[in-house]
């Protein structure tokens, strides 16, 4: 476990899946990453990675051969090196192996940054193309943060915030993939109250936000989070049956729609990298 530090927060990160372990805030004493209790979901904040959500039969096709590939791809379940280390700071790599080209036919570097800035979190996700053709992935965050975090509050004293009104329909999902057609969901509004029954149909699915940020507060109590999610296109808000937490998911990618015709290069969301080239993403977390 890496650990990094300000006089304001201290964050571990587990070199399994380079995965945040804890996000915690010195001034307050809170904890606001959930603690992966495997009752409700064994996992803190995995990275999505080389794929965001559930393939068609969990398999792509590209160049007319099939690739089979597990929801969100295999980065959370890699061990990663740590390439650069300082109190504040540090490097993540994994890279192409010949197990990973079994499923994934592209040669990468994927590179994970974790930065502290006295009470903000910054988490920037590298690709690079080591290949000669064309690379084609997605990649998203996936960080559980623990509701309640205050003790004698309940979940639905909690509740999402957006910098701007936004008028956007839900993506359900339908076994795991998108729907053809969306629901209406935020009409002109900034805030979504949070409740358990909003999860009874998976997560809640959003496209192409006029929002830079989404803060997580309470009616009980000045303490929360913002979220800077302005370089993503979808934003996931999941959470487990009836679990004590909410997973806030910058993604730049999505799962297939139940009618995709599995061709890796004609999936929404997909980025397309040059050869050689380097692609980079970041959302960032605030603490107050």
């Amino acid at each position: 476990m890496i650990q990094l530090e300000t006089q304001d927060l201290l964050v571990k990160i587990a070199h399994h899946g380079a995965e945040l372990s804890q996000l915690y805030d010195k001034r307050t004493g809170i904890d606001f990453l959930w603690d992966a209790d495997p009752k409700y979901w064994a996992k803190h904040a995995p990275v999505l990675f080389p794929i965001v959500g559930t393939l068609k039969n969990n398999q792509f096709i590209f160049k007319d051969k099939h690739y089979f590939l597990l929801r969100h791809g295999f980065a959370r379940d890699h061990a990663f090196e740590l390439i650069y280390y300082q109190e504040n700071e540090a490097i993540f790599e994994c890279c192409a192996t010949p197990k990973t080209l079994l499923s994934f036919p592209f040669l990468f570097r994927f590179y994970i940054h974790y930065t502290l800035k006295q009470n903000e979190l910054l988490v920037r996700y590298e690709v690079k193309n080591e290949g000669d053709e064309m690379l084609y992935f997605s990649v998203g965050g996936h960080p559980a943060f623990k509701i309640p975090f205050i003790q004698n509050t309940s979940y639905e004293d909690y509740y999402l915030e957006f910098d701007l009104p936004e008028t956007a329909p839900r993506w359900t999902l339908e076994d795991n993939l998108i729907s053809i057609k969306p629901t209406p969901f935020l009409v002109n509004q900034r805030t979504i109250p949070l409740s358990h029954t909003l999860f009874t149909k998976d997560a809640i699915v959003l496209k192409n936000l006029k929002s830079s940020s989404v803060s997580l507060k309470s009616t009980a109590s000045i303490h929360g989070l913002k979220m800077q999610i302005d370089q993503f296109p979808f934003l996931g808000i999941w959470a487990a049956n009836n679990a004590p937490f909410l997973c806030i998911e910058p993604w730049h990618g999505i799962a297939d729609s139940v009618n995709h015709n599995q061709k890796l290069i004609d999936k929404e969301g997909i980025v397309p990298l040059k050869p050689h080239a380097d692609w980079y993403k970041q959302w960032s977390v605030i603490l107050f």
